[in-house]
């Protein structure tokens, strides 16, 4: 531990162990010894921003009243790391597989789609555009809905926007003149998603562990980079809860280093991290 930091700004073994408990109660995250570090830096934010002297008189607040505080913790101790196409293999599959098969089998032309830890937006802007590009113009005859959800409720405000900065060519040229709109000005740097887009997507909070109001059933669930957060107990929890939402034959896409565990034996493995409901 950096040996300037004062007294006060020290997050002792008490506070840091009642600030894992309080995450995992509350979100299912585990934060091991390893995530010390993060905790701290985001910890430290949110102690000055709320004017306290100290770790442990916020950790006083967490547990006297905790509902009050909820949600400004869990945006500001959650991890949101995403981009555009990432793990590009899984749209590359709905276009050369899922897609044809749903067009062809679902003679009530409906489409159902959740990405459920959507972070700031791109995965379900990613789904949406492989659908509008696969679909074009049998779009308007089908009844095509995406849902995004996240614990998140600041990083839904921006994925709702859909504005973003225009760094390292994010997508092709081609596929952002389609969908998104270039800035001006002192704004020439950013890109906006265009409506036809995000009138595809449905922006909503959620915090996986609670109650879902959705009924389903979907076609594909997304759930990539999540479960790796969650200890085994939660995860087949997930996954369970994850099949009874799956339409017959429905998709469950994870992220590359996750894996269905013993929930195995209710998938056929299709595609790199991308199972079918058996």
């Amino acid at each position: 531990m950096d040996n300037t930091r004062t007294a006060d700004s020290v997050l002792s073994e008490k506070d840091f162990k009642f600030i894992c408990e309080f995450v995992y109660e509350n979100t299912g995250i585990v934060l091991s010894e390893g995530k010390r570090e993060m905790v701290y830096r985001r910890l430290s934010q949110i102690v000055r921003e709320r004017k306290f002297d100290s770790f442990t008189q916020y950790c006083q607040l967490l547990r006297t009243n905790p509902k009050s505080e909820m949600t400004y913790f869990v945006n500001a101790i959650t991890t949101n790391l995403t981009s555009f196409f990432r793990e590009s293999h899984h749209f590359e599959f709905l276009t050369r597989t899922e897609l044809p098969q749903l067009l062809k089998n679902n003679s009530n032309k409906r489409i159902r789609i959740w990405s459920s830890a959507s972070s700031t937006g791109e995965e379900p802007y990613s789904i949406a555009m492989t659908v509008m590009d696969f679909m074009a113009d049998k779009l308007s005859s089908w009844d095509v809905k995406i849902l995004a959800t996240d614990i998140d409720s600041n990083v839904l405000a921006k994925a709702s926007d859909g504005i973003y900065l225009d760094k390292n060519n994010i997508m092709p040229i081609a596929t952002k003149k389609r969908f998104f709109s270039t800035g001006t000005a002192q704004n020439k740097e950013r890109i906006r998603a265009k409506q036809n887009i995000k009138d595809l997507i449905t922006f909503k909070q959620l915090n996986l562990l609670h109650e879902w109001p959705m009924k389903g059933p979907f076609d594909v669930i997304f759930c990539r980079n999540v479960v790796i957060y969650f200890d085994k107990e939660t995860q087949n929890d997930l996954f369970s809860r994850f099949h009874q939402l799956l339409s017959p034959g429905g998709l469950l896409i994870l992220g590359h280093s996750e894996n269905l565990g013993k929930c195995q034996e209710n998938f056929e493995t299709v595609g790199r991290t991308v199972f079918r409901k058996v």
